[in-house]
């Protein structure tokens, strides 16, 4: 069987912020050997969703390390939020962003890291409230989808269920935190190739080992990055 990376991510985390370009990177020079799934991982999941002034001291604190450590930067209008909890009216929630990405799914399954990377950027640099369906709305331009048929799938309980679904994958595959990176080799083998942030270098270094290391199990060359 072909390789397969499993990307476990969430919309809302800021170290999953700060990969983006890695994963995007590793995406494009490897996408011509192994096949790419991205995976939500419900980190924000609440029957009552609380609001933002929970986790804005955390990320009040952490935010500048992610930007030191990755080179990403956060948007102002992400951090007013951030910085007055007591003004926003944010109510953070995993659930509709990972129904959002099995809806693109089902138009451009292949193009997941990239949907994944702009739904962070749209968070985490633009603002955009990825509980509202209007934060979406300019991503489905730029990627051709029709929004009228989006946002039909978007509100229906198949793509909730597909949703729910993904978080129940994350956890079985025992992902303790995000970003991680997976590559499954066969039927029953999965390989951790990354867990936290790592840089292009040690994920691509860690991922050519267990591809040499398997390369018997499948007929693909291994790349080289």
């Amino acid at each position: 069987m072909k390789p397969t990376l499993y990307y476990c991510y969430d919309a809302w985390c800021g170290w999953c912020y700060g990969f983006s370009p890695v994963i995007r990177r590793l995406f494009h020079q490897y996408k011509n050997y192994i096949d790419f799934e991205t995976l939500s991982g419900g980190m924000i999941l609440a029957e009552k969703p609380a609001p933002v002034g929970i986790m804005a001291p955390y990320v009040a604190q952490a935010y500048q390390q992610v930007e030191d450590y990755t080179g990403v930067t956060f948007g102002k209008d992400y951090l007013w939020h951030i910085f007055n909890p007591e003004l926003s009216d944010w109510y953070p929630d995993s659930l509709k962003a990972a129904v959002a990405m099995c809806v693109f799914k089902s138009y451009l399954p292949h193009r997941t890291i990239e949907f994944a990377a702009d739904l962070q950027y749209a968070l985490h640099h633009e603002g955009r409230d990825l509980t509202d369906n209007e934060a979406y709305r300019h991503l489905l331009e730029a990627y051709g989808i029709p929004a009228e048929d989006f946002y039909h799938k978007l509100a229906s309980n198949e793509y909730e269920e597909a949703a729910r679904y993904e978080f129940a994958l994350v956890k079985q595959l025992k992902v303790k935190g995000y970003p991680a990176v997976l590559l499954q080799v066969s039927d029953s083998k999965f390989f951790l190739i990354s867990s936290g942030f790592a840089t292009y270098e040690q994920v691509a270094a860690t991922l050519n080992n267990v591809l040499e290391e398997t390369a018997k199990q499948y007929e693909q060359p291994v790349p080289v990055a």
